[in-house]
């Protein structure tokens, strides 16, 4: 099966909830509170939390990071200026890295690769820069590898992810804009080699006008299985 004991679901937009082939559960770009996607029994709090991983500093994907990582206890990765900002408000459990860099946490391995995006955070009315947007390929315990995207435009050096490391799931953002459209993400998805994609980053406000069926069509030839989901409901 795609997805091999992974268990996944979608808390809208760009966030997600894991839980590992061996039980960990992880947290990915939270945005909880104020996300119009998130159901509302997730909007105060995800339960117990191993792994925080956020993408870039975007309110949209790091608004609940601090909040969770001091209730929980999870260890935070991100690139290291997010994780500096991080600690800067009281979490002691951020893990900062860089792209190229690979760190275990949790019996899983974190390689940090590149995004092509901004990452910003406003605070009290003043920009603060956070580092450059990155992605991650995730392996888990089981051997599974997982590339997720974060919020990117399709870049060439996809291939360079396919070659390296060989995920086989991929979690691309649809939703155009501030990101790829379906059919940039159908050209990742052939970069890449993957044959299962799990969309994100779309349907959220109407600007977002990307959507699974569009990209189900275009990688239809390739063989690939597009798994939308339903926030809320796990796969």
């Amino acid at each position: 099966m795609a997805l091999a004991g992974l268990s996944v679901t979608w808390l809208g937009h760009g966030t997600f909830l894991m839980t590992s082939p061996g039980g960990r559960r992880l947290l990915i770009d939270p945005w909880l509170d104020g996300n119009p996607s998130c159901p509302p029994e997730y909007r105060t709090s995800v339960g117990p939390v191993d792994l925080i991983l956020v993408t870039h500093g975007h309110f949209d994907h790091v608004h609940d990071a601090a909040a969770v990582a001091k209730a929980t206890g999870a260890t935070v990765v991100g690139i290291f200026e997010l994780c500096d900002w991080l600690g800067r408000k009281g979490v002691t459990t951020a893990s900062g890295m860089n792209k190229g860099g690979t760190q275990e946490q949790c019996g899983i391995r974190i390689t940090m690769v590149d995004a092509r995006h901004s990452s910003s955070y406003v605070d009290d009315g003043v920009v603060t820069y956070l580092g450059e947007a990155a992605g991650f390929v995730l392996t888990f315990e089981n051997a599974l590898t997982v590339y997720f995207a974060g919020d990117t435009a399709v870049f060439g050096d996809m291939a360079l992810i396919r070659d390296l490391y060989a995920p086989t799931v991929a979690f691309l953002p649809i939703g155009d804009h501030f990101t790829m459209d379906p059919a940039a993400a159908a050209k990742a998805t052939a970069l890449l080699g993957v044959k299962t994609v799990i969309p994100m980053h779309y349907g959220t406000f109407p600007v977002l006008t990307g959507r699974p069926a569009q990209l189900r069509e275009l990688v239809a030839p390739l063989g690939v299985d597009v798994l939308e989901l339903v926030p809320g409901i796990p796969i």
